[in-house]
């Protein structure tokens, strides 16, 4: 796995669509980030809940891993490259997507 894959993953969910924040890409669906990528390309981020977060770390240990501090606790999990492949990360990518369309609508920020 390396960032244009997980890229291609992120953007393969319907309605996904690219930006930024602070200098590097992220990834939102129903106006929520849902995934980014770390700021060097070298990891991926993806928004589970605390359930999917755990079951991902103790199955696929070495791809994935909590976020340091209140980021991680709140379920923000690293894409570990190149350790991680695509099944795994698929399968990351549809639980990040379930809990951002669960939610209601993010805030839209407008455009400077």
């Amino acid at each position: 796995m390396n960032a244009a894959q997980f890229i291609k993953i992120v953007l393969g969910v319907p309605g996904a669509v690219e930006g930024a924040h602070m200098g590097h890409a992220d990834f939102r669906l129903n106006g929520r980030v849902f995934a980014s990528l770390g700021s060097d390309e070298d990891f991926g981020v993806v928004g589970l809940g605390e359930d999917d977060q755990a079951r991902m770390v103790s199955a696929w240990p070495g791809q994935f891993e909590p976020m340091g501090g209140a980021w991680g606790a709140r379920g923000w999990t690293k894409v570990l490259f190149p350790a991680s492949r695509a099944g795994p990360v698929r399968e990351a990518v549809g639980l990040a997507r379930a809990k951002a369309m669960a939610g209601r609508p993010g805030r839209r920020r407008a455009r400077r």
